[in-house]
Parts: C-alpha cells; structure tokens; sequence
C-alpha cells in the first residue's frame, strides 16, 4: 500500500528506544524555513509589477498559527532584519512590520485560543494584505504617488497560496520533530 508523506513523517516521529528528536533541528527548523522565504526575491521572474508574495512572512505567520509559542514574540526583530536585507525594501520596514505581525499573532492567541481553518485563514489573510498595503505605502513614500491597484495580483496570489505555503510549515514541523538515533 502506498504511504504518504505525511504518514511516513508521523512514522518516523512516533517514540523508539534509542531515538529522539534532535534538539538542533528542533529550534532551527523554524528559523530556517523563515529565512529560506524570505529570499524569495532572488527567483529568476521579470514582473514589471510585485507578484512574488512575500513567502518569508507568509512563513511566519504559518508557523506562529501552527505552533503558537516555538518562536518567540521578538522572533520578528531579527527574522525582519534578515527580510530587508534581501527583499529590496527601505531597510527598517520588515523589521517594524514583523515584530508589529508577531505582536498581534501573539494577542489574537491569547484571545481566540481556539481556531478552526476558516478563522485561521482569515487572521492571515488580514495580516498578509495589511502587510503588503503597509510595504507599498513605506517603499513610495518619499518618491511620489503609486496607486494600490498595482498589488492586487501580488495579494491575490498571497491569498490563494497560503494554504500551500501552511501545509509546508506543516510538513516542515513533523520533520522538525523526526526520532533521530542517539549515541
């Protein structure tokens, strides 16, 4: 019988003798997965408009809905530092943005913590589209006027592929967890 990824994955973290999670994979996976988002920007595509989304961020928002608590509320500091160095933005902006992003996840937990995907969905949605308003409004303002209708692709695209990109952290968080041999 055929085995999914997802089954093999929850195979290899179930407890053995001699085997437990590696605590190195453990506390970088997150940091890691971030990071390789938010480089993103360097994917050859010519656009003369932003379609990439911001798959860093998205990231983030992911793997702070899906294990609220494994990053800390000031992961947002250095994880936006590392976004600005890369993304093309006036550096300072990611940084400001995602600690405000890890800030608010942190409080919509604390208040809702209950969830199902809809209301899941819809937090992200609002962080994500406030987040992509917030950027354009900080990149243009001191260079002139630029409508909003120029991220309605990037947004649209953001929206559609966050269930992807939750479903990856997913699978990223059970491999993060894999029962690894100890000596």
């Amino acid at each position: 019988m055929a085995q999914t990824l997802g089954d093999a994955l929850t195979d290899l973290s179930r407890p053995r003798i001699n085997r437990s999670p590696s605590p190195l994979l453990a506390l970088a996976m997150p940091w890691l997965v971030i990071a390789l988002g938010s480089l993103s920007p360097y994917w050859p595509l010519v656009a003369s408009a932003p379609v990439v989304p911001p798959l860093g961020f998205m990231a983030l928002i992911a793997w702070q809905q899906a294990r609220p608590g494994l990053l800390p509320v000031w992961a947002g500091l250095p994880l936006g530092l590392f976004d600005d160095l890369f993304s093309g933005q006036p550096m300072g902006s990611a940084l400001l943005l995602w600690s405000l992003a890890m800030i608010a996840l942190d409080t919509i937990e604390l208040r809702t913590p209950w969830r199902n995907f809809l209301s899941t969905w819809a937090v992200a949605v609002a962080m994500i589209a406030a987040y992509l308003v917030l950027t354009l409004l900080i990149a243009t303002h001191g260079a002139g006027r630029t409508l909003p209708t120029v991220l309605i692709p990037q947004l649209v695209l953001s929206l559609l592929l966050y269930p992807l990109v939750a479903r990856l952290v997913a699978a990223a968080d059970r491999l993060r967890l894999v029962q690894l041999r100890q000596i």
